[in-house]
């Protein structure tokens, strides 16, 4: 595939994903732990307004600061799509190099650089905001390609995640490549930080991730364990529990979601007495609503 089509397919696929942002989803997680989707979305406009001057010769320095900070403004997807048509047109530009931070580069390998980026980010924007991810069958063989004679690179470099293994569709195999689990999801970020919580004894952020109305099953007292309806008596129970155990550490060992339900098994340990770590491995069996958890019911082995 000639090398601007590959660029400018990717270019134009994310300017149309940012225009399904919907208004309440700026501030979403996405599988980039570090940014929300405005701030992916920031990162990669960037990235477009960078081609412009770099395609026409510029260096780093000349360009300076001009181009730090937000570039959205108050209208993103206008933002979006303005940076990515400028892109594409810069993309045709002749140029012998490209001054990069690390040093000249051809402008072919560049604009490969740039597809694969928005290939991926591509992805991680359509899983945080609940969209069909654009994961073109040739896109992703001509970037996959490309990216497995680099990887390795890349990594050392430390501008990917660990390869994961386990995924052999091209479009899986290529994010796991990328350091991306294929299977990530909003509820898996969300039941990760609630996992946090938990081992940090964060009461308020572990709320946070509850609805109003939350059913909480505790694992004791036998036979049943106690239930407990609604945030307030669940903020109770879970105060009391942070505060009564010493040097407490929460383990998720394994999450499986499937729709508005999860089940997650993990182990829980705490400092006793006399000094040793006491522990109890167990699941929670979860229901989900509107990106936070409903329903707790907990169990443990023994």
């Amino acid at each position: 595939m000639d090398v601007v089509e590959l660029h400018n397919r990717t270019v134009a696929n994310f300017a149309d994903l940012v225009s399904e942002v919907p208004a309440d989803q700026w501030s979403a997680p996405t599988p980039c732990s570090d940014w929300d989707v405005r701030a992916l979305v920031n990162h990669v406009v960037g990235e477009e307004r960078w081609t412009v001057p770099l395609m026409a010769g510029k260096t780093i320095a000349e360009v300076g600061d001009t181009l730090d900070g937000d570039l959205l403004e108050d209208d993103p997807a206008a933002a979006a799509s303005y940076a990515a048509r400028e892109a594409e047109v810069a993309a045709t530009w002749p140029i012998d190099k490209v001054h990069l931070s690390y040093g000249d580069e051809d402008p072919h390998e560049y604009l490969r650089q740039l597809a694969a980026d928005h290939l991926i980010h591509g992805w991680d924007l359509a899983v945080a905001i609940d969209v069909p991810a654009r994961m073109d069958a040739e896109l992703v063989a001509e970037v996959a390609d490309w990216f497995a004679k680099r990887e390795e690179l890349y990594r050392s470099a430390g501008m990917v995640g660990d390869h994961l293994d386990g995924f052999t569709d091209p479009a899986g195999a290529l994010l796991a490549a990328f350091g991306r689990d294929p299977r990530w999801t909003p509820a898996a970020a969300m039941l990760e930080r609630f996992g946090t919580a938990f081992d940090e004894s964060d009461l308020e952020t572990a709320m946070s991730l509850v609805t109003d109305d939350i059913v909480f099953e505790s694992t004791s007292p036998t036979p049943d364990g106690g239930r407990y309806e609604g945030a307030d008596a669940v903020r109770a129970v879970w105060a009391t529990l942070f505060a009564d155990t010493a040097d407490p550490h929460f383990e998720t060992e394994e999450t499986v979601l499937l729709g508005d339900r999860a089940v997650v098994r993990w182990k829980y340990s705490w400092r006793e007495p006399s000094g040793n770590r006491g522990h109890v491995r167990g699941v929670d069996v979860l229901r989900l609503r509107d990106g936070k958890i409903a329903e707790k019911l907990s169990y443990v082995k023994g």
